[in-house]
């Protein structure tokens, strides 16, 4: 027991030992579960402050993408904001450098010879300073007429010795042209800002001598006996024939060399190519000295025209009428064109609105209500496209005619200088451009063009690597209309259009080679016209269709992935999507845009356009929440879908014929085709009011006072209308053909009617001008024995006493006539110096110079006379506006010229106070508005 108990002992003792380890491995054991326990609550807290980190993270990420973005559309607003300050300084400098070079041009005539008895002082050219002096003309003396209408024969002289470098000035125009600016563009290069027509050399030492003659000379020609001896005409052609016998003489004058030099008379330079054997306008023109008569030819038949008295004596064939010191600058351009053409209203970094119409593309600025326009074109421009950094547009136009600058091509340029940035495609064009897209997602290096040609033709130019671009590549796009084609702003290398019945997805290797994948419609309704593209802020593709449905296909796929039906009533013509991926649809034939969120799940907004404006052709965003709405009617609406939309630019949307300036204030009126009579504000630029007429309208003129306005129909009807109040007065019927000019007399107690059936109508008008009463009509050569048009009447003027009426007709007539009774006065030259009140007749003494050679009688339009009776503009088939001094009755009368018109010129006319000049176009609908300066 004992040996025992000291081993239990022992172990108790041992067990007593081992008790405190055991604790303290339980409390370590413990103490490690507890460690870990704090671990993972420690990493638990841990990870959720990563996560609130990262949380935070990608918002203040977002919050800068989003602020950069901001920040990138305040980097383009500044860039426009500071290149518009840098054009304007550029204007004010270019407007002290040519105030500069006027006052160095004045201090240059002061300090030159003047001319005196007819003679103009020549430097010599040799070193002794003598000279030898040169006539002007052959057989006679050649007189031109400076700025202010008088004339100067130009004989021999002398002048005193001048520096080698001095150049002698010269009262003639330069040869070479000068580029007038008709915009209010700075920069603008284009062709139809080119206001002056080619003008003779100012040097003499181009022209031979003429043959020596007696020295018992009238001031203007030849010794009247010795004229009427040996020729009782001259003509145009004599000049010419005098030209080749001078020639000799000139030789034993001066050396052979000089004599190489000379070989060009002061008017070959106007000599035109050969047509036909058929005579035509001023190149075969005669006068008659002793009759004081002008004969000229249009389309081969003869046109006599009666010299004023005081003018016979002095009128000479080979005189040149120098161009006016004034000069056209387009000042407004009223409509838009949106009857046929799609996405043609954008909102400029500047603050402008960018739109065409005719010719011209418009840069409107609602704030300032301000207009710039560029004039590169020399036709009908059809389309517009944007570049991503929003200040280089690029405008494609149609096919004009045959001349090279008027073949279809594409033209980049800056929307602030408005300096064309490059010319593309010019000769490589089979037909009309109507779309055009630059690419997005590579900052647009690349322009997608689409000709109207039967196989709708796709090209891909490198617009950058030239002045005239390169093109990477071209195919067949379609046989069925194309009305759009996008870059896809995601995709590099995508391109989708569409149009009658079928979306295509195209891409772009690296080759320049481009695939077309057809988008598949499946078993769904297949539309018959896909009409519009637009892209989602996810990158899918977004179409509207004539069944008013908009189909989503899915980015980067052929296949739809769905389909949003009956939004519209009709074709959906426009989808926009908004800056905060909403959407917003407008509809062409309903009228409505509707909002949708980004889902196009519907939001409940919606907004009714007015049906005379017609249906919605764009929609594209404005500044703020406005939107901008161009219509299929030719307005430009602004507004927003709460609170609606209001006009911003009207327009006609059919030819405009008929043209009116108020008598007494700054307003003018407009009838077309559309039946619309419109009221327009030259001073304020908007329309003052609109009246459908219910009648195609042709012509319409104002009484004296300007308190009635009569419309003339394309019905025979014409109608008397209250200027103010627009209350008709009464109608009344003459005939069932158009009814091409209303006049009233000087007086107000006549009315002629001028109409297609070849009669003049005439009525006798009451005090107020609201009863009107047939006097008679001026019958055609088929009806009466003696006179009378056998032709349509196009043109009338009356007498400032009211006592005579001259009228031009369809196959080149002048007729006179006396209204009271009706009847012709066979005797034209008793009428010969009766003073006109107004100047509208293009066929007249006072015309001639408007006419080119070789023209047919149909070129020239119209032309009216400025008030003062200095200014003569005319309006021609070739979309131009002439600006000639009066009178122009010089075969050779120097003009400036000016484009913007896109179709045939209809009618011009100067306002009441000949600061403005109106223009309008018959095909384009376009009215313009120029500034005298």
């Amino acid at each position: 027991m004992e040996d025992q108990l000291p081993n239990v002992c022992v172990i108790e003792e041992h067990d007593s030992k081992e008790a405190p380890n055991y604790e303290r491995e339980n409390s370590e054991s413990t103490m490690r579960v507890n460690g870990h326990q704090q671990e993972i609550s420690t990493c638990q807290e841990m990870d959720e402050m990563l996560e609130c980190e990262t949380g935070s993270l990608l918002g203040r990420v977002a919050d800068l993408e989003r602020q950069s973005l901001a920040q990138r559309d305040e980097i383009v607003c500044l860039r426009a904001t500071l290149a518009d300050a840098l054009r304007r300084i550029s204007q004010l400098e270019g407007r002290d450098r040519r105030e500069d070079e006027r006052i160095d041009r004045r201090g240059d005539r002061a300090i030159s010879s003047p001319i005196r008895n007819g003679h103009v002082p020549l430097r010599s050219s040799q070193s002794t300073g003598s000279q030898k002096d040169l006539r002007l003309r052959q057989g006679g003396t050649s007189s031109l007429k400076n700025n202010s209408g008088s004339t100067h024969d130009v004989r021999d002289g002398s002048s005193p010795k001048r520096p080698t470098s001095y150049t002698p000035p010269s009262q003639l125009p330069q040869r070479r042209s000068v580029h007038y600016q008709s915009t209010g563009s700075l920069h603008s290069d284009s062709p139809s800002s080119s206001s002056v027509s080619p003008v003779p050399s100012p040097s003499p030492r181009a022209t031979p001598l003429p043959v020596a003659r007696s020295p018992t000379t009238r001031a203007n020609g030849p010794p009247q006996s010795s004229l009427r001896r040996a020729k009782r005409w001259s003509s145009t052609g004599d000049f010419i024939h005098s030209h080749q016998q001078s020639q000799g003489n000139h030789a034993q004058l001066v050396g052979s060399s000089r004599l190489s030099a000379s070989t060009k008379s002061l008017f070959n330079l106007f000599k035109p190519p050969v047509l036909s054997n058929v005579k035509h306008g001023t190149r075969d023109m005669q006068y008659n000295e002793e009759e004081g008569t002008v004969l000229m030819y249009l389309r081969g038949r003869p046109v006599v025209l009666y010299v004023p008295t005081p003018a016979i004596e002095s009128y000479d064939l080979h005189k040149v009428s120098t161009p006016p010191q004034s000069k056209l600058k387009l000042d407004w351009v009223y409509g838009y064109r949106g009857r046929d053409c799609r996405s043609n209203l954008h909102l400029l970094p500047t603050g402008e609105i960018v739109y065409f119409v005719a010719a011209a593309v418009v840069l409107y600025n609602m704030e300032e209500h301000s207009q710039r326009h560029y004039l590169g074109h020399t036709d009908d421009v059809k389309c517009i496209a944007i570049h991503p950094n929003k200040l280089l547009v690029a405008t494609g136009q149609v096919a004009g005619t045959d001349r090279r600058d008027s073949m279809p091509h594409i033209r980049i340029w800056n929307s602030v200088s408005l300096s064309t940035m490059s010319v593309i495609g010019s000769g490589e064009f089979d037909g009309s451009i109507c779309c055009l897209s630059f690419s997005k997602a590579d900052g647009g290096n690349f322009l997608c063009a689409i000709d109207e040609t039967s196989d709708h033709n796709i090209s891909v130019w490198d617009w950058q690597k030239s002045d005239r671009g390169v093109k990477v590549t071209e195919t067949k796009c379609s046989v069925d209309t194309v009305v759009c084609a996008e870059w896809h702003p995601l995709e590099r290398n995508q391109i989708v259009s569409c149009g009658k019945g079928h979306v295509s997805f195209w891409s772009l290797n690296n080759g320049g080679t481009l695939y077309k994948r057809m988008g598949v419609f499946e078993n769904r309704d297949k539309p018959r016209y896909v009409t519009c593209v637009a892209f989602n802020q996810n990158g899918d593709i977004l179409t509207g269709d004539s069944n008013g449905n908009i189909i989503v296909w899915a980015r980067g796929t052929n296949t739809i992935s769905r389909l949003v039906r009956n939004l519209h009533e009709g074709s959906i013509f426009s989808i926009c999507v908004l800056k905060n991926g909403n959407v917003v649809t407008g509809g062409g034939k309903d009228g409505r845009i509707l909002h949708f969120d980004g889902n196009l799940n519907p939001t409940g907004e919606e907004a009714q356009i007015e049906d005379h404006f017609g249906g919605i052709r764009t929609v594209s965003e404005g500044r703020g929440s406005q939107l901008l709405v161009g219509t299929t009617r030719n307005c430009i609406l602004v507004g927003d879908v709460e609170m609606g939309f209001s006009p911003a630019m009207l327009g006609h949307t059919e030819e405009v014929w008929g043209l009116a300036a108020h008598p007494t204030l700054p307003q003018f009126a407009t009838a077309a085709h559309d039946r619309l009579l419109q009221m327009w504000d030259s001073l304020s630029h908007t329309v003052v009011w609109s009246k459908d007429i219910g009648e195609q309208a042709q012509s319409v003129c104002f009484s004296p006072d300007g308190t009635v306005m009569v419309v003339g129909c394309v019905s025979g009807k014409w109608l008397a209308i209250d200027s103010e109040t627009r209350e008709l007065y009464t109608h009344h019927s003459d005939g069932s053909e158009p009814l091409q000019v209303v006049r009233f007399s000087p007086d107000g107690s006549l009315l002629a009617v001028g109409s297609r059936d070849n009669y003049i109508y005439i009525y006798q008008v009451n005090e107020d001008a609201t009863k009107y009463s047939r006097v008679g009509r001026c019958m055609p050569k088929r009806i009466r024995r003696h006179g009378g048009h056998s032709s349509f009447i196009t043109h009338l003027d009356w007498s400032v006493d009211s006592q005579y009426l001259r009228s031009n007709s369809g196959d080149y007539e002048l007729l006179y006539w006396n209204p009271g009774v009706c009847r012709q006065i066979p005797q034209s030259s008793m009428l010969r110096d009766v003073d006109w009140a107004t100047h509208t007749c293009v066929i007249s003494f006072e015309t001639i110079g408007i006419w080119p050679e070789g023209a047919d009688g149909t070129d020239v339009n119209n032309c009216t006379r400025s008030g003062d009776g200095k200014l003569l503009a005319t309006g021609d088939d070739f979309g131009k506006v002439k600006l000639f001094s009066y009178p122009a009755c010089q075969p050779k009368s120097l003009y400036h010229v000016h484009g913007g018109h896109s179709s045939h010129v209809t009618n011009v006319s100067f306002l009441q106070d000949d600061i403005r000049l109106v223009s309008i176009g018959g095909g384009d609908t376009s009215v313009l508005q120029w500034i005298v300066n």
